[in-house]
């Protein structure tokens, strides 16, 4: 499968190439529900997704979507923020998990995530990571909103124990404007 060469493309190249059928993967922001579909293509019928939003119209974007797509079997979506992630999902448990940062899009602008949140998520999402399972963050900032999240998770990242995870932190440095910094992590 080709992937465009945009800070979700990579992200999803990455999942990709290390989710297999079987797995459990975590759609953290799960907006229209595209990367929670993308995740029940890659792990099949006999995985499992968690799909979470603080958003109604995310929640039942993406339930219509997994519906139609006939994923709704291997799909939980819950309306909560993926702070509480740890309420829905086992220490050491999931092989894949996926955030884009931000807000809906086609949504309230108004509504975004907010650094004490998502930091305490990605917290979380760390121990949910069983040992060689992977996590992918989209940041997207500019307009009303996300300057301060990205400033405090480019902040964070490097304070992140180097023994147990790798954490790469991607830029395109020949694009113009608020260009979303793809950001990848692997439990050792």
């Amino acid at each position: 499968m080709e992937y465009p060469l945009n800070t979700l493309g990579l992200a999803h190249k990455f999942i990709a190439e290390h989710i297999s059928p079987g797995d459990f993967c975590i759609d953290a922001t799960a907006g229209k529900g595209r990367d929670t579909a993308f995740l029940c293509s890659l792990v099949g019928p006999d995985g499992r997704v968690l799909a979470m939003d603080i958003q109604p119209q995310a929640v039942s974007s993406t339930k219509q979507l997994i519906d139609s797509l006939g994923f709704s079997d291997i799909v939980r979506v819950v309306l909560d923020s993926h702070e509480n992630m740890e309420n829905y999902a086992d220490e050491n448990s999931a092989d894949g998990i996926m955030f884009n940062l931000g807000w809906l899009p086609g949504g309230d602008h108004n509504i975004f995530s907010k650094p004490d949140t998502t930091i305490k998520a990605i917290n979380s999402a760390l121990r949910i990571l069983k040992p060689g399972g992977v996590m992918t963050i989209c940041i997207y900032f500019g307009r009303e909103c996300g300057y301060d999240e990205r400033d405090r998770l480019l902040e964070f990242f490097p304070t992140i124990d180097q023994k147990k995870y790798t954490v790469i932190v991607s830029q395109f440095v020949n694009r113009r404007g608020d260009v979303p910094i793809p950001v990848f992590i692997l439990k050792n």
